[in-house]
């Protein structure tokens, strides 16, 4: 197994490299994020308020990508900690979850009760603060997109960016609307929107925390068919006790058990069924206990 490992070390190494350009584009995004959100409370611009509210995001996206490359290399600093801290940046992005989810609730609420009544919004001044907002996304967006490249940590920084960056495009469009035409109407409308647009990856994000902390298998493993190509290795008669989870974002695991006929050269099927995992289900770390058919034992396990 020294080879994973290695690779995971290395993966540490691709996200560590980038940190300093994550540090930045952090601070970048938490200063216009105040900007915004003192911005929206002052015009009283629920737009505004949205996009903040999105940027907030992204603020803990990177805060999250950030803390998961400090983690990484001091996993093993404990030793009651079998499998690191790992798990700390899936209890935070479910953390993350629940307060988008909040924040999206408030937003279209509030938008609601503003479309009959809406108050006066200055467009220009809603319009300069959300430029800046969208200026800041693009700065963090430049700092992220090489090291997107290398690290899948990152990767996810960049993605979070780069989706709201078109949230501060429609704040934009609708304050310069409010600005031409005086339609305060606009603005609660354009708050909806953001809203909407908020709440799915809300959800998706905290769907695949959840399945993450229940340990269920990730989504594009199927376990019977990662049972029946291990089955058809030379030499196996049966497997069972098959089980595949996600650690964290990308770090699967997995274990089982394979029974091989008397006699058959049980290193042999150890390497064969780590490439089936590694290669066909991108499962770099597995436990394989492999055992004759003349074992007795396993039948024992009462779960």
């Amino acid at each position: 197994m020294s080879g994973d490992h290695g690779h995971g070390g290395a993966a540490a190494r691709a996200g560590a490299r980038h940190a300093g350009r994550l540090r930045l584009a952090f601070a970048v995004l938490v200063v216009f994020f105040v900007a915004e959100a003192v911005g929206g409370l002052v015009t009283s611009s629920l737009a505004l308020l949205s996009d903040a509210g999105h940027m907030l995001t992204d603020v803990l996206g990177l805060g999250m990508a950030l803390a998961a490359i400090a983690v990484a290399s001091r996993h093993s600093s404990h030793p009651g900690r079998t499998y690191g801290l790992y798990r700390l940046e899936i209890l935070a992005a479910l953390a993350n979850a629940v307060l988008l989810f909040g924040v999206a609730g408030y937003v279209l609420v509030e938008a609601v009760d503003r479309l009959d009544d809406a108050p006066e919004v200055p467009g220009g001044a809603v319009l300069v603060v959300a430029t800046a907002g969208l200026v800041a996304n693009l700065v963090a967006f430049a700092l992220l997109r090489e090291g997107a490249e290398e690290s899948l940590n990152v990767q996810g920084a960049y993605l979070e960016v780069l989706a709201d960056t078109v949230g501060s495009l429609a704040v934009i469009v609708g304050a310069a609307v409010v600005a031409a035409t005086g339609w305060t109407w606009v603005d609660p409308v354009v708050g909806v929107a953001i809203g909407l647009w908020i709440l799915p990856r809300t959800y998706r994000l905290a769907r695949q925390a959840l399945r993450i902390l229940i340990e269920a298998a990730p989504t594009g493993v199927d376990l019977d068919r990662l049972a029946a190509d291990l089955a058809a290795l030379p030499g196996v008669v049966d497997v069972h006790d098959v089980h595949v989870w996600t650690l964290t974002s990308d770090m699967e695991a997995a274990s089982a058990h394979l029974m091989v006929r008397a006699g058959t050269d049980s290193h042999g099927v150890l390497d064969q069924a780590r490439d089936v995992l590694r290669d066909g289900y991108g499962v770099g770390h597995a436990t394989l206990q492999v055992e004759p058919d003349d074992h007795t034992g396993c039948d024992e396990v009462s779960w």
